[in-house]
């Protein structure tokens, strides 16, 4: 009996101790989401404008203009850009991101892939960990942008994604990340990058007139690098938001649960003190009886 209270107290302490670490990584975690969700949303109404204004001009363009990224060809091979995280202890979060990008590789570029053709970009190493493990084709380079998070870092792998393109190395080139919306909340989705894709025509819609200035082929030579940067940078920035509330949410969530756990061990406890005290009350009275008898 006095070894099944020992073995009760120590699961007692060693729940305790879990549940200060879980309560610690929360409001650490609290701290970082606050400074990630204030980047994403200063960002994101720029980038969306400006990806919608690329969009709307490549729509629109009459062909006289270099669009050599926004040029649609047989796709043979493709890239995947899939954003994760360093770190675990988030949930589901990284890996519903890699279930995403196998699901999309499934679905729509299964032939590309049965012929080796599908390159995966990790930012992020539990990404690069899983899908290495999974034979997946996958790039090192970047995942560890998450060590030094800048837009310096990101317009680099933005810039090599594109020379790719450019260069006929990929037809196709997608961001698989997840969109952040709040701290329990988030929407895992896979965005095309390249070629730049063109806004849908409605019936009867008219077509837009634009003046450039200067002219039109150096200004999308200079906006088009510009604004793709920003979009990879966006995606970057919504990952990271999304991370720090998955694992938020996690620990807010483990943390109940150990304060559950703690009530039923008390219980247990107590049950095991009593059957004790009584086992031993029944002793004393017996041996007290016995020596009388």
């Amino acid at each position: 009996m006095a070894g099944q209270l020992k073995e009760v107290r120590n699961r007692i302490k060693s729940v305790q101790s879990t549940q200060q670490i879980t309560k610690a990584m929360k409001m650490v975690s609290a701290a970082k989401l606050r400074r990630a969700q204030d980047a994403i949303i200063q960002m994101r109404p720029y980038a969306l404008k400006l990806q919608e204004m690329l969009s709307n001009i490549v729509s629109n363009s009459d062909g006289g203009a270099n669009l050599k990224l926004a040029e649609e060809r047989p796709v043979e091979k493709v890239l995947l850009i899939v954003i994760t995280s360093d770190r675990g202890l988030a949930g589901a979060y990284n890996s519903n991101i890699v279930k995403l990008a196998k699901e999309t590789i499934a679905q729509k570029y299964s032939s590309q892939y049965a012929k080796g053709n599908v390159t995966i970009w990790n930012l992020g190493k539990k990404g690069y960990e899983s899908l290495t493990r999974g034979g997946y084709k996958t790039d090192d380079t970047y995942k560890d942008i998450f060590l030094s998070l800048s837009f310096h870092n990101v317009q680099a792998a933005a810039q090599a994604a594109v020379k790719a393109f450019e260069a006929n190395q990929f037809d196709a080139v997608e961001i698989v990340y997840s969109q952040f919306k709040n701290a329990a909340s988030m929407n895992f989705t896979a965005e095309q990058f390249l070629p730049i894709p063109k806004v849908a025509k409605k019936e009867g819609a008219k077509k837009a007139d634009f003046i450039f200035e200067p002219a039109k082929d150096v200004l999308i030579a200079e906006l088009m690098p510009k604004i793709l940067n920003t979009q990879l940078y966006k995606a970057v920035l919504d990952a990271n938001a999304s991370e720090h509330g998955a694992r938020m949410t996690a620990m807010d969530k483990a943390t109940d649960n150990a304060g559950e756990i703690l009530k039923q061990l008390k219980v247990s406890y107590n049950r095991a003190r009593q059957a004790a005290i009584t086992t031993e009350l029944t002793e004393i009275v017996s041996g007290a009886a016995a020596l009388n008898g």
